[in-house]
């Protein structure tokens, strides 16, 4: 049947009635538009600029109990998409409907946009700054401007939207001397406004601090890492924190609710409306809120879709997000904050020089190779970019450096949280000090 494609405007609500007539029990249409402006900066200068739109719909109906799920990308035709989601639910168990219930509700836009102009200057800027303290740098870079619209409409009554605009700045030195190449990035991303003079300045820092070279020794050391390689370590809890783990016994914490589980440094929080990736509702429709996970290193909550909540006994938090448009909605994190608790919840926090000043003999992490530690916790990393420090000043850049431990051990033996938070994806870290990891350096002894 070849139906002839609906304007963008009706199609969410042609589909939700379509699928009743056709013997749908439930149905529900999410939608996503994106529009996005990227520049690309390549050895110091505008290589190009590009403009990207895309466009998918996501219809996922019940019969008889039985989910399906179907997508398409651009101009849709309605009963085609129908037919095929309803032929994929005849291969699938049942399963309770979840569907949540409401109103039509438009909520405000997040963000504002810049024009390609500015774009342009800030990088340039950025890179102007990084060469003139280091002329032989050779730069690239990439800055843009994304505005997303999303909605959400179901057979229950719900329907709504937002549009959420972010801004993104990433910027990288090539610095090479003789046999030796060093790589230094950072990036930003924000909302309303980027701030090319911090982010260069970040990156001239960094290569300040590599100058001179030293030797990591091969013992157990106090690791400091950067706000930007701290992500790692929070990956891991996001795991742990995971409902759906949780219920799958994964999780090392699946019995540890009321119960310490890191340094009591440590709290832990999802704030909805903060930072560049905040959203009013999750990919069910459910309101986000915020949630304390971890207070005072203890375990306060796990964060759950409809389906985990119910398996959990406690209810959806709004945490039902889908990895792709074609995914069912799953438990996922947003705008997770690392914030000081116990003792030092109240004082203010140490920034990065402060921090690097308390270590009487350890190294700096601000970049890796490979991945993280997943949810065992177990990992070991090469250092991309690290640091000596002994006695509260830096020694030099660390090269063929490996540090490995457990993620879980680690952040039970914090020994300083920075009050130099920022933004790494949707995660807002400082830099933390911790004990219980082994370095390992190509040479065995102190070079000092």
């Amino acid at each position: 049947m070849n139906a002839k494609p609906l304007p963008a405007e009706s199609l969410a609500e042609q589909l939700i009635e379509l699928a009743a007539k056709s013997g749908a029990e439930a149905a529900e249409v999410f939608q996503s538009q994106s529009f996005s402006r990227p520049l690309f900066f390549e050895a110091n200068r505008l290589k190009q600029i590009e403009v990207t739109e895309s466009e998918g719909t996501a219809l996922r109906v019940w019969r008889n109990g039985q989910p399906g799920l179907a997508v398409a990308y651009g101009p849709v035709a309605p009963q085609l998409l129908v037919d095929r989601a309803l032929a994929l639910s005849d291969l699938n168990e049942p399963e309770t409907i979840d569907l949540t219930p409401g109103s039509v509700t438009q909520y405000p836009d997040l963000g504002e946009a810049v024009d390609i102009q500015q774009l342009m200057t800030w990088g340039e800027t950025a890179i102007a700054l990084v060469r003139d303290a280091y002329p032989e740098a050779i730069c690239n870079a990439e800055w843009e401007c994304e505005a997303e619209t999303t909605r959400l409409l179901n057979s229950t009554g719900l329907d709504c939207s937002y549009t959420d605009i972010t801004l993104s700045g990433y910027l990288a030195a090539d610095w090479v001397r003789g046999d030796d190449f060093l790589n230094v990035s950072d990036g930003q991303t924000q909302r309303g406004c980027l701030d090319p003079v911090t982010l260069a300045h970040q990156i001239v820092q960094r290569l300040d601090w590599a100058r001179e070279t030293a030797i990591a020794p091969s013992k157990r050391l106090p690791v400091l890492f950067t706000a930007k390689a701290a992500d790692m370590l929070w990956g891991t809890l996001q795991a742990a924190l995971n409902g759906k783990q949780v219920v799958e016994r994964a999780s090392p914490w699946s019995d540890r609710l009321g119960l310490p589980v890191v340094s009591d440094r440590i709290t832990l929080v999802q704030s909805p409306t903060e930072g560049p990736f905040s959203c009013p509702f999750d990919d069910e429709g459910v309101p986000t809120r915020p949630i304390t996970f971890i207070r005072d290193g203890i375990l306060q909550l796990f964060y759950t879709d409809h389906r985990m909540g119910r398996a959990l006994g406690s209810g959806t938090t709004g945490n039902g997000f889908r990895p792709g448009l074609g995914s069912y909605p799953t438990p996922g994190v947003f705008n997770l904050l690392v914030k000081p608790g116990g003792a030092i919840a109240d004082l203010p926090g140490q920034s990065l020089q402060e921090l690097i000043a308390t270590m009487d003999d350890g190294i700096i992490v601000d970049q890796i190779l490979g991945g993280g530690a997943g949810i065992s916790g177990e990992f070991s990393i090469n250092v991309d970019l690290g640091y000596r420090v002994h006695k509260g000043e830096i020694r030099g850049r660390i090269k063929d450096t490996m540090v490995s431990g457990n993620v879980y051990t680690a952040l039970k033996q914090v020994i300083e949280l920075g009050g130099d938070a920022e933004w790494n994806g949707a995660c807002y870290t400082p830099s933390l000090i911790v004990g219980g990891l082994s370095v390992t350096g190509r040479q065995g002894h102190e070079d000092e």
